[in-house]
């Protein structure tokens, strides 16, 4: 088993954090998005992510993308979309958005 991953976030995942992480009434919400960061870097088959692969979207160079839940049963639950690269032990963060 690998020692985990290394997270690169696009600026567009680096705008929804700095908004999470500033704004009071988010705090619950950037709390289970720093979570399921956390277990993205160490296990993103992490059975509470119920990460699966997002169809409808690939990565740059036609990466499979995933979906992963920071929340569940919320309304607007946050979710985190990300694909493995570009380099091995790698995974980008493209973006963290409320489910719509």
């Amino acid at each position: 088993m690998s020692n985990g991953f290394t997270l690169f976030l696009t600026d567009e995942a680096l705008r929804a954090i700095e908004a999470l992480k500033t704004d009071p009434a988010l705090n619950k919400r950037w709390k289970a998005v720093g979570k399921a960061l956390a277990y993205l870097q160490s296990n993103p088959r992490h059975p509470g992510l119920n990460t699966h692969k997002f169809t409808s979207l690939s990565g740059p160079n036609g990466e499979d993308v995933f979906e992963a839940y920071a929340e569940n049963n919320t309304p607007g639950a946050y979710r985190i979309f990300w694909f493995y690269g570009p380099s091995k032990s790698q995974i980008t963060v493209i973006a963290i958005t409320p489910h719509p």
